[in-house]
């Protein structure tokens, strides 16, 4: 659900070529020759990404359920929202509904698609699609996939907010995801 920006064409960059340097699993990397606003011309790198869709999913009692997850680029754990990518020409509550169930056995009754972001604009044009899920039940232990290792945990909201201001919880999707989730479970967004 692409959010369209105003054009601002004095600043656009015209793609003169591109040239894909790394195609993985995950990750597409590119080299575009681009023009620039003024004539130049530069080169571009960037990565190509699918998407994902991060997961507020609301307890009854307002609690909001984590995941603590390994990540090796890093080499660290984090403290995260549920989230996963999105597959080729899935949608992302689909996504959302599907990771929701993988990763923490929960299905939601209700769905609100809240926002998206870009966590990486500078070097990647992934999208993160921000969903909320209410009415949550249990029906399953997690089925994570293949090579996927993680906790299921519940925080409340301050107890969350608390987490990023003390630097437990440093993950963009995840303090993107807060915001809204303070906005909307508190402020009626």
């Amino acid at each position: 659900m692409e959010n369209a920006a105003p054009a601002y064409e004095h600043l656009l960059e015209e793609q003169l070529e591109s040239t894909q340097v790394f195609r993985g699993k995950l990750l597409d990397v590119r080299r575009d020759r681009v023009r620039l606003p003024d004539g130049n011309e530069c080169l571009r790198e960037y990565v190509r990404h699918q998407g994902a869709a991060v997961i507020i999913a609301s307890l009854d009692d307002g609690r909001i359920l984590f995941v603590r997850q390994h990540r090796y680029p890093l080499h660290r754990t984090f403290l995260e929202l549920p989230a996963g990518k999105i597959d080729p020409g899935e949608e992302a509550l689909d996504t959302a509904s599907r990771e929701l169930l993988e990763e923490t056995g929960y299905r939601a009754a209700e769905w609100r698609h809240l926002g998206l972001m870009h966590p990486c604009v500078g070097y990647s044009d992934e999208r993160i699609e921000i969903l909320l899920a209410r009415g949550l039940r249990r029906e399953a232990e997690p089925n994570l996939d293949r090579g996927e290792f993680l906790d299921v945990l519940s925080l409340s909201l301050a107890e969350a907010v608390a987490a990023v201001r003390s630097g437990e919880i440093t993950d963009a999707k995840t303090i993107t995801g807060l915001f809204w989730a303070e906005k909307v479970l508190l402020d009626g967004w």
